[in-house]
């Protein structure tokens, strides 16, 4: 499929997304990227440092760009995506005790050893808004209220039944719960956010994430027009 009849793709996605939701920022589209020339001559490179998150959130409100791992600036995150290894003071739980997020190191370390991670190595990720992206995304990441995370479980479980099966620990959410959970599953995930993000990024305290496998989009967008909504 052509760049043009990808967009077009997108930009239908989006839009359906957006109206069914009431969504108050567009879809991210995010895809990983192995080699440098993978990456679109006509894109952009971040223009500083960030965090994962608050590249979401920047793409969410309109920007189109890619970033490295050097232009990652949480190396926990920046890990989770595959972009580089996990320093040793956030594999063994140390780092996010010392934090006071967990009682003992152990309890830190027997968390690490379950978040999400993507062992591939990853030279890049591509972010732009859903209705600009010209790519194929991996992942489609969804900022929402706990509504519009009710109705995106419906429309998954719309056709074949089911269960949601929410993943997340309260950190590493919007880089280990929604993308690389999603990228490694294949399988949707809802998560609740993270302290991190929502003091770098700026989530809102009522704002949930959703990461959504980009292969399988359609079905959750089809559902959505047909199921009845409250």
């Amino acid at each position: 499929m052509n760049k043009g009849n990808i967009l077009k793709d997108n930009e239908f996605i989006s839009r359906e997304l957006k109206n069914n939701l009431q969504l108050n920022n567009s879809p991210v589209a995010i895809k990983l990227v192995l080699h440098k020339e993978e990456i679109p001559k006509e894109l952009e490179k971040i223009d500083k440092k960030a965090r994962h998150c608050e590249m979401v959130k920047k793409a969410s409100e309109g920007k189109k760009f890619y970033g490295t791992s050097e232009d990652q600036s949480c190396k926990g995150g920046s890990a989770a995506l595959g972009l580089e290894n996990i320093p040793l003071n956030i594999e063994t739980g140390e780092f996010y005790y010392k934090l006071g997020r967990f009682k003992t190191v152990g309890s830190g370390k027997r968390t690490m050893d379950r978040v999400p991670k993507i062992h591939s190595k990853i030279f890049a990720i591509l972010y732009s808004p859903l209705e600009l992206a010209d790519f194929q995304p991996d992942i489609i990441i969804m900022i929402a209220n706990p509504k519009q995370g009710m109705l995106i479980s419906q429309a998954i479980v719309y056709t074949l039944g089911g269960r949601i099966e929410a993943n997340f620990a309260g950190i590493q959410s919007v880089c280990a719960d929604a993308v690389a959970g999603p990228y490694t599953t294949r399988n949707p995930n809802i998560t609740l956010a993270c302290s991190g993000s929502r003091k770098f990024a700026g989530f809102d305290d009522y704002e949930l994430i959703i990461g959504l496998n980009g292969e399988n989009i359609g079905c959750t967008v089809t559902a959505l027009n047909l199921m009845k909504k409250d």
